[in-house]
Parts: C-alpha cells; sequence; structure tokens
C-alpha cells in the first residue's frame, strides 16, 4: 500500500456493471475489495480477547475480523444464510492467524437470533470483550413514495434495533474493560436525500451510541463508533446504479473509495487499551468528507 492517501487504494471509474441482488458477495466484486488479506500487521493489542462481528462475512466486517485476529482475538462472526461462502473465506483467515473462528448464520431483524449469538459467543469462545455491531440494510428512494413500509421497518430492525438486542444480551457478559463499537455513516450527518431511512438509521446509531457510553460507563465498558464514508463493499453494486457504482467516492476530497483494509484501524483502537479514554466518540473514515 502506497504513503500517499490518494492511491492508497483503487481509484475510479470502477466497472459500474456489475450489480448484485441482495445480500451481494465479495467475490462478485470487480475490483474484489482489499480487507488487509496481505497488509495487516498484527501487534498483540487484543490477546486473548473474544469477539463478536456482525456482518463479519465480508466488506468492512470481514477487515475488521482479519485484524483482530492477527491482534490475538477469537472471533465469532454473524450473516446471513446466503452469505456462506464469504463467511467460509473469512474464517479461514481468522483461523490461518491462529485463532478460532466461530460461524453463526441468521437473521438479526429477530430478537431471538440476537441474543442466540451472544450465548452462542460465551459458549464457544469462552466470554464476550467485544461487540461490533456491523451488519447494515441499505435501502435507496428518489422520491417519498420509493420507501415502504417494509423497507422502513425491515431498514431499522436490522441497522437499530438488532443492535439494541445485541447490546442487551451482550453486556451482562462482559467485564470491566470491554468494548462496542457500532458502525454508523457519514449520512449520519450528511443524510443525502436518496438516503432517507438509511441516514436515519445511521443518525439513530450515531445517539445511541452516546447514550450507551454514558449509560455503561460506570461498568467500565466503553461504547463507541466509527462512521465510514463510501466504501468498496458488496452493499454497493445491490443498490448503486452502474453510473453511480463507476464514479464511487470521486466527490471525496481524495477522490477514490476507502478499502475496507482502511476502516480495521480505527476498530482496533476503539477496541484495544490504546483507545481507554475513549468512550461516546464517533470515528469519521470518510477520505476527507467533513461531519460537522
Amino acid at each position: 500500500m502506497t504513503a500517499d492517501p490518494r492511491n492508497a487504494g483503487a481509484r475510479p471509474p470502477y466497472p459500474g456493471h456489475q450489480q448484485q441482488p441482495r445480500p451481494g458477495l465479495s467475490s462478485k466484486m470487480t475490483p474484489e475489495p482489499d480487507h488487509g488479506e496481505t497488509s495487516y500487521v498484527g501487534k498483540g493489542l487484543l490477546t486473548g480477547r473474544v469477539a463478536l462481528i456482525t456482518g463479519g462475512d465480508s466488506g468492512i466486517g470481514r477487515a475488521v475480523a482479519i485484524a483482530y485476529a492477527r491482534e490475538g482475538a477469537d472471533v465469532a462472526i454473524s450473516y446471513l444464510a446466503d452469505e456462506q461462502s464469504d463467511a467460509e473465506e473469512t474464517a479461514g483467515w481468522i483461523r490461518e492467524a491462529g485463532r478460532r473462528a466461530v460461524l453463526l448464520p441468521g437473521d438479526i431483524r429477530d430478537a431471538d437470533h440476537c441474543r442466540a449469538l451472544v450465548d452462542r459467543t460465551v459458549a464457544e469462545l469462552g466470554g464476550l470483550d467485544i461487540l461490533v455491531n456491523n451488519a447494515a440494510a441499505q435501502v435507496v428512494n428518489t422520491s417519498l413514495d420509493d420507501v415502504n413500509a417494509h423497507d422502513l421497518e425491515g431498514t431499522f430492525r436490522v441497522n437499530v434495533f438488532a443492535m439494541y438486542h445485541l447490546c442487551q444480551a451482550a453486556v451482562p457478559h462482559m467485564r470491566p474493560g470491554a468494548a462496542i463499537i457500532n458502525t454508523t455513516s457519514e449520512q449520519a450527518k450528511i443524510a443525502d436525500k436518496t438516503m432517507l431511512i438509511y441516514a436515519a438509521t445511521k443518525g439513530a446509531i450515531a445517539s445511541l451510541t452516546i447514550g450507551l457510553s454514558n449509560l455503561l460507563a460506570p461498568q467500565g465498558i466503553r461504547v463507541n463508533c466509527v462512521a465510514p464514508g463510501p466504501i468498496w463493499t458488496p452493499i454497493q453494486p445491490i443498490v448503486k446504479s452502474p453510473d453511480e457504482l463507476e464514479t464511487l467516492g470521486a466527490q471525496t476530497p481524495l477522490g477514490r473509495a476507502g478499502q475496507p483494509a482502511e476502516l480495521a484501524p480505527a476498530y482496533v483502537l476503539l477496541a484495544s487499551r490504546e483507545g481507554s479514554y475513549m468512550s461516546g466518540a464517533l470515528v469519521p473514515v470518510t477520505g476527507g468528507v467533513p461531519m460537522l
């Protein structure tokens, strides 16, 4: 990876005609996203810890799983059953780092499944120190009438309700020094007119993060969130038109989409002792787009 941030990842134009049905797979993207497979070097920052990552099969979740494993953590990943092939590839990277991987397919819109994710992680890996609420659903709109009740409720169930259910289940297992890291978005502040519902959920996540950080600080549990900008992940060919995909990230000051590997260090910082005085923070990783 070059030291010049303008060229640290592939630059547009990207191949535009590569749309995918939901939920989308990394293996079908051109170019394939960089999750840090050949670049991330661990420093033992998470030795002996256990992490649960939702949406851990691909994209940002896979990059975080690889980084956490190389930092010494055992990792459980949550994903949809249709993403099994991506999940198995992520598990391979975790195991290559010498750590244990637990694969947990299912739909986090179901509150019982959220609780089961935590129970299985604790049962199979012996505890839970880090919860990364990363899975997300995104719908786009051209008008107010484009989003129906099903899309509205489904997006909130994945992005917000599941986060609450997972935190509620996880906290009783967490000790002082544990960390919860939520994935919000630059859309929490920018709120593009074509992403009404997605932006609303990401704003809710940012607020929920602050509230949880205040609630859990007396227990020694830190809660923070990361706000990605346009990142080259499978959500992009699901929701973007060919023209939008071709120019993804071109409008950022750095002039390109980010790669999942470029998010992982922020999640490592927030999970490790290096971030011990960080709680209630929103960390932007946006290619230079300001979040005011």
